[in-house]
């Protein structure tokens, strides 16, 4: 979702409690990560693999100069042989490692699942703040430092609350030294939106 539609999609939640709850979300995953590159976790359920919140995220970090929200997709199974790239391949082996300084991002449309609530405790007690975008789960809640429900019946379904989230993840609105003036950034961001997607993806 590029960024129109993004500002289209707030033009029509506005005067709802989506854009505050989305932005307030953002704001515990930015205060998360800190400045630390490498340090965010992203993993979905066995059924569902979040790439599509990968993508934003690592495109957010790249447009908004933040490589700090440039997420691990961490994957409940990975092809053997070598047919995937190094950043692609990596399992649910590492969560057990997962600690202080480190972000598990958790998104499951459905019910999570007794192994990965056990591999995000161990997270969570090794150090590791859990954020959960979910259908409202409540073992998963129960484990997570931070987290947003969309359980469906009138509102907006977890794919659009993940748009919502990433974008405002990338929104610069706090100074930063060293941070390109606005015309400088506007000018890149048309420049992205006008490039080939990546091919990384």
């Amino acid at each position: 979702m590029d960024a129109v539609r993004v500002a289209l999609l707030r033009e029509v939640l506005a005067g709802t409690e989506w854009l505050r709850a989305t932005r307030r979300f953002a704001g515990s995953l930015r205060a998360s990560v800190g400045r630390r590159e490498g340090g965010l976790l992203l993993v979905g359920s066995e059924e569902y693999e979040p790439w599509h919140l990968a993508a934003h995220l690592d495109d957010e970090a790249a447009w908004s100069g933040l490589p700090e929200l440039s997420p691990t997709l961490v994957r409940h199974r990975v092809p053997e042989g070598g047919v995937v790239p190094a950043h692609l391949a990596v399992g649910l082996g590492r969560l057990e490692s997962a600690g202080r300084g480190e972000t598990l991002l958790v998104v499951a449309p459905g019910a999570p699942g007794a192994g990965l609530l056990e591999r995000v405790n161990d997270a969570r007690r090794g150090g590791a703040t859990v954020l959960a975008l979910d259908a409202g789960d409540t073992e998963l809640r129960a484990l997570a430092h931070d987290g947003l429900s969309a359980p469906g019946a009138g509102d907006p379904d977890l794919d659009t609350v993940q748009h919502l989230v990433s974008a405002a993840a990338g929104e610069n609105s706090l100074p930063r030294p060293g941070r390109r003036r606005f015309q400088d950034r506007l000018a890149r961001l048309a420049e992205h939106l006008t490039a080939p997607p990546p091919d990384h993806w």
